[in-house]
């Protein structure tokens, strides 16, 4: 067993023991915690990244439920230890859930909360900030710029690519990536390409309404095209976003292969999971293109890079950061306690994970439901708007 952890406690005299491995911004998560009687541990140890036996010296003998991160991995060992200290809640502060093995967790009782509808709009802004910053080699710039390289104005000097009237391509087109296709879109009059296993009638009605809208303006109208594979859109986009689930249908969806089937240009946006593109791949792609760009938000094998990736000028990186928006972060945070404060108060599942914002306005009560648990229907959990009860 790992020593005994630093942690900060509120509520002390809580007859409900609710851990948080990790510090969460803001302060509305602990008041949803402590205002239905839970006494909240948070771990302030001084490690980025918590080990399994870490976690198990937290939960320790008795412990109601946990606000985990996906850096961490949840499995049988943690679930049975939660189990056997009484404990019936988990939350991942993140919309994925890949580090939970979640049939573990439904094998032993203990329901998994996840924080959905609160990233999309700060994703998508994030990949929207990476395209432009590759398109237009804002990174390589900077660091010429603060090398006191420039010497004066060139013709030459730092030129990439121009977003307007260009075609975005979007691979898988829910909620994040009609987000990011809208604003790309709206910002620089794009025509999108998408591919989806299900039609995006939202984000189709939208661009043809935005290009009815451009023609009133006398301006050539945008248009969209559902592509019939992924292929489809790396051999015609400007710009690709990736917006895809990580399963074993997209690990590696953007291979050898399909790199080669995109312009020399073209600028690869991943906002999503690390392992949708084969980072080997992309490396070496990149060095023997080097106006084709990429900017990434998410790595094959966080926290590292794959050797070279880090030391190419036409790759922007940048920690993992797209949902690291003051509000979202601690939205996800308050999310999170509130998947655990209900499920330990009994109280039934939200109807609508993508409807956050009654559990996130601070001048009402929040609805007595929990905003999202990914395996209500294997635990056989009910659902309501919590309307007789508030948290």
């Amino acid at each position: 067993m790992a020593r005994k952890l630093a942690v900060q406690v509120y509520n002390a005299g809580g007859h409900l023991r609710v851990v948080s491995t990790k510090p969460m911004p803001g302060n509305q998560w602990i008041q949803a915690l402590t205002s239905v009687g839970c006494r909240v541990e948070v771990c302030v140890e001084n490690k980025t990244i918590l080990s399994v036996d870490d976690i198990l010296s937290l939960i320790g003998t008795k412990c109601d439920g946990v606000i985990g991160q996906l850096t961490e991995d949840w499995g049988d060992v943690l679930f049975a230890a939660l189990k056997k200290a009484g404990g019936h809640a988990y939350s991942n502060m993140a919309v994925g859930y890949n580090n939970v093995d979640v049939e573990a967790a439904t094998r032993h009782g203990i329901a998994v909360g996840n924080t959905p509808g609160v990233l999309t709009e700060t994703t998508a802004e994030l990949a929207a900030a990476l395209t432009l910053s590759a398109a237009r080699r804002v990174v390589e710039a900077d660091d010429f710029m603060r090398a006191g390289k420039y010497e004066g104005w060139l013709p030459t000097l730092f030129v990439g690519n121009l977003l307007k009237g260009q075609t975005v391509g979007i691979i898988g087109a829910g909620r994040i990536g009609t987000a990011y296709a809208r604003m790309m879109v709206e910002g620089f009059k794009m025509n999108v390409i998408y591919y989806d296993l299900y039609q995006s009638t939202r984000l189709e009605k939208f661009v043809t309404a935005y290009g009815e809208f451009l023609k009133t303006q006398g301006e050539a109208p945008v248009h969209w095209r559902r592509a019939s594979s992924p292929e489809d859109v790396l051999r015609e986009a400007d710009v690709i976003s990736l917006h895809p689930v990580l399963d074993k249908t997209t690990y590696h969806l953007i291979n050898k292969d399909r790199l080669a089937l995109m312009k020399k240009e073209a600028v690869l946006v991943n906002a999503s999971r690390g392992p949708v593109i084969d980072e080997v791949a992309l490396v070496e792609h990149l060095k023997a293109n080097p106006m084709f760009r990429v900017g990434l938000d998410v790595f094959e094998d966080e926290p590292y890079m794959k050797p070279g990736l880090g030391d190419l000028p036409n790759a922007v990186v940048v920690p993992h950061i797209a949902s690291a928006s003051k509000w979202t972060r601690e939205g996800m945070a308050t999310l999170a306690a509130q998947n655990v404060a209900a499920k330990l108060k009994g109280y039934p599942v939200w109807p609508n994970s993508n409807n956050i914002e009654p559990f996130l306005d601070e001048s009402k009560p929040a609805p007595a439901a929990a905003p999202s648990i990914v395996n209500a229907k294997a635990l056989g959990l009910p659902t309501g708007d919590g309307s007789k009860s508030r948290l």
